[in-house]
């Protein structure tokens, strides 16, 4: 009965969490942050006019706006953005619009859980289903909609949407990169100059990091699993924590991860623990959901045959923890608690 509970438990965290935060990037494999239908299938269970799409992100280098701008979102709707939104509603967004020292109305949810790693920021703001339900949004009163995703806006929910606020959807290939995200939602609330400064800030740790673990890491290879439901996925070397790790602080990307098809890339991507038997990473960082349940599946042989784990190079991180998400917050809490491990490990 616990593990059926447990199950279910698990399965809303894939509705919500895999649904929304992976299904994203699977989408945006072919045509280039978050996101992962494949993973969540697997689990069964995340008054200025600028030309074009990009035109906010092109706008980074302006000052802000004196008035309202009309701008083209990612997927052509020509959006007036207010000069000075004040009640932002940018689901799984929060980090670049907190970045961008604002507070939305409301939070990204699932059923059991929130952006535990925004807690601080967010400590007093409300939440809102991952789906967005409309009569939810409008109860909210929003001046600005900011969306990630095209597939979060289909089957007519954008006209319902826009009636409520201007809706200026981003698209796939900026929202799967966190730095086109950031520099292009400071154009649209006139903060380009502090979208700068952040990326500055966030280049500049990822240099000294990288600095002192340079010995540390040289021709290391690191993984970063995640446990869920009995389940292991893995990260891309592209996204996320896999971005971090590997673009950020310098080490390689282990075996599996070379190894998986570019077409059925996601953020997070679901990986059997014969193919984990096969593991060639020197360290592994293990994001666990299962909490107490993972004790079961940790103890079978093939896990306990990795040489990563057999050498005591697996630090484990709780699930409350960044490391699913992408955002110059989240990935400045990667790099310090990857910092911290790898120096003290022995």
């Amino acid at each position: 009965m616990r593990n059926a509970r447990s199950a279910r438990k698990m399965s809303f965290i894939l509705v919500g969490l895999l649904a929304v935060m992976l299904v994203l990037s699977a989408c945006g494999s072919n045509n280039g942050n978050n996101g992962g239908n494949n993973a969540g299938n697997a689990a069964n269970e995340t008054e200025t006019t600028n030309n074009g799409g990009n035109d906010a992100a092109g706008a980074g280098n302006n000052e802000a706006p004196a008035g309202p701008q009309t701008v083209t979102d990612g997927m052509g709707h020509e959006v007036k953005i207010p000069a000075e939104p004040k009640k932002i509603l940018a689901s799984y967004l929060e980090d670049p619009v907190v970045t961008l020292g604002q507070t939305p109305v409301a939070q990204w949810s699932v059923a059991n859980g929130i952006q535990d790693y925004l807690a601080p920021q967010l400590k007093d703001v409300p939440t809102i289903a991952y789906d967005l339900p409309v009569e939810k949004v409008l109860s909210y009163a929003p001046d600005l909609i900011i969306i990630g995703s095209e597939s979060a806006v289909q089957k007519g929910l954008y006209e319902q949407y826009a009636k409520i606020a201007p809706t200026y959807v981003l698209g796939d290939k900026v929202n799967k990169d966190w730095r086109e995200a950031l520099k292009t939602i400071g154009a649209l609330l006139g903060k380009s100059g502090e979208a700068d400064k952040a990326l500055q800030e966030y280049d500049q740790k990822a240099a000294d990091a990288k600095a002192k673990l340079a010995s540390v890491v040289n021709g290391k290879k690191a993984a970063a699993l995640w446990l869920v439901a009995k389940n292991f996925y893995i990260v891309d070397e592209t996204q996320a924590s896999g971005a971090v790790l590997y673009k950020d602080l310098g080490l390689t990307p282990p075996n599996i991860v070379n190894e998986i098809p570019a077409a059925s890339k996601a953020v997070w991507n679901p990986i059997s623990l014969e193919k984990l038997a096969t593991l060639d990473a020197d360290y592994i960082f293990l994001v666990n959901s299962d909490k107490a349940d993972a004790a079961e599946t940790l103890k079978n042989p093939l896990w306990q045959g990795i040489p990563a784990v057999k050498n005591k190079q697996v630090f484990e991180i709780p699930s409350t923890s960044s490391w699913l998400y992408s955002g110059k917050i989240a990935g400045e809490q990667i790099m310090d608690e990857a910092v911290k491990f790898l120096t003290e490990a022995k």
